[in-house]
């Protein structure tokens, strides 16, 4: 759900307010609570969205019904309070109220919290840590804390002002289409873009903003673009070998860059002659639409803008398609089990905003609808990997093996033909020791088993060649 939906259920009308809060779900920017919460549990969602992407709380609901905090002036001082008293350091909140009817037509009024995101990590007083995740205030460990005081000390660029920019700077046409989808189509441009912490106090647009809304953001950000390569070849090639077939460089603000550049992908994709659903054979894409466009946008969104003099680069093979971003996965977040990755936006604001535009979804759900379309379709699983500054995804078209030989093989022997159809040629048995990080009898133990079912082969002339290699076999 976007966050537009809470600003169109908290405006649906004196008799419509109440039901549309209630019907609205719960997620990673909305929660609701009870008129007898306590302040000190107040704190913890208003805490846990500070640490995210900032979020709305709405007071006054409980079970289906609006019970209402009308006339109760002592909770509701103590709910302002709340993160004065008990969140370090406070984090910042906007009140409101709205005006609703409760279940016998009496006029009732809802609290109205909103939190943007913190600029720093925000704790209760007793110590606790929480980040939002989901539709829950997640506690942390102390390790997870940690790393969120890393990440979140690196996240914050997209909330930064750009120097001597302007309202003016940005395009018309994108303000008026967010402000429409927002259902505020009387607000203010100014007034929109404060309540999504895209301006600041002093009129300057934050980074994120510019990145977003800009007529031309290149002026100040030359790495903010896309670059789309096609190869004529599985292999990349150097010098007089590059294999590069067509290069196109997409720029301008994100939600017409990832349009552009997903036309381009999609117009370059490789395809093979299969029978189709309709019994006459066709030109089939190797990697699904909806698994490369959730790579390309997750690429944009989340990337480090921070990082000067890198771009996103999507990369056209004839089997497969890889997708390489600047900056490395947050702390929070293991590249190796990505289906285990936990919300954490780089980039909160522009998260937020791409989710309003419904050009992104939750960063999990995402990355998990991405793996159910590989393997709808019988194909191997979307592979994560990182250097010291990006992060590279590879969607191949190679087919997934079949159950049946899965069961057969050694538990962790699909991870490793992974890793081999990633490398993409031979490599030694301790290189592929020190990709997986398994033990050289685990290891062995798992190609021989891959060898005997022909999914890979072994080339050396004798068994104990220091020199033998493994690949995928052909």
């Amino acid at each position: 759900m976007a966050t537009n939906d809470v600003d169109r259920a908290l405006h649906a009308g004196l008799g419509g307010v109440g039901a549309a809060v209630i019907a609205l779900g719960e997620d990673q920017w909305f929660e609701r609570k009870s008129a007898r919460i306590a302040a000190r549990e107040l704190a913890i969602a208003i805490s846990a969205f500070a640490n995210a992407e900032g979020g709305v709380v709405v007071i006054g609901v409980h079970d289906g019904k609006v019970e209402g905090v009308r006339g109760q002036t002592e909770k509701l001082n103590a709910w302002r309070q709340a993160s004065m008293d008990y969140i370090t350091p406070p984090a910042r909140m906007e009140v409101s109220q709205a005006a609703c009817l409760d279940e016998k037509g009496q006029a009732e009024q809802l609290m109205v919290i909103r939190v943007p995101p913190g600029e720093t990590v925000h704790e209760l007083t007793n110590g606790d840590c929480y980040l939002r995740v989901g539709d829950e205030s997640r506690k942390l460990t102390f390790a997870q804390r940690q790393e969120l005081h890393y990440d979140r000390g690196i996240s914050q660029f997209d909330g930064q002002g750009v120097a001597d920019s302007r309202v003016e700077d940005l395009d018309e046409d994108l303000l008026r289409a967010y402000r429409n989808s927002a259902g505020a189509s009387g607000t203010s441009f100014t007034t929109l873009l404060r309540a999504r912490s895209l301006m600041l106090a002093d009129g300057r647009i934050t980074n994120a903003g510019y990145l977003l809304f800009a007529k031309e953001p290149g002026q100040r950000f030359p790495h903010a673009q896309v670059r789309v390569i096609r190869h004529r070849s599985t292999v990349r090639g150097t010098g007089s070998a590059l294999n590069i077939e067509a290069d196109e460089r997409i720029e301008g603000p994100i939600p017409h860059v990832i349009d552009a550049a997903a036309a381009v992908v999609e117009r370059w994709q490789p395809t093979r002659r299969s029978l189709g659903p309709h019994g006459r054979f066709e030109d089939v894409p190797v990697v699904p639409r909806d698994a490369w466009l959730e790579g390309l946008v997750n690429a944009v969104v989340h990337r480090s803008y921070s990082l000067a003099g890198d771009h996103v680069r999507i990369e056209v093979f004839p089997d497969r398609i890889e997708v390489e971003s600047p900056g490395r996965f947050p702390g929070l977040a293991n590249p190796s089990k990505p289906l285990e990755i936990s919300r954490y936006a780089r980039n909160p604001r522009i998260a937020r905003v791409c989710t309003d535009l419904a050009i992104t979804q939750e960063l999990g759900e995402g990355i998990k609808r991405m793996f159910e379309e590989m393997r709808q379709r019988g194909l191997t699983d979307p592979a994560y990997s990182q250097t010291q500054g990006t992060v590279r995804l590879v969607l191949s078209g190679l087919s997934r093996i079949a159950p049946e030989i899965e069961a057969r093989l050694p538990r962790g022997s699909v991870e490793t033909l992974d890793v081999l159809r990633r490398v993409g040629h031979p490599i030694g048995t301790g290189d592929v020791m020190e990709l997986t990080g398994l033990s050289r009898p685990t290891l062995i133990r798992q190609l021989t088993a891959l060898r005997e079912e022909g999914l890979v082969s072994w080339f050396g002339k004798s068994a104990r060649d220091p020199r033998a290699t493994w690949e995928v076999a052909g």
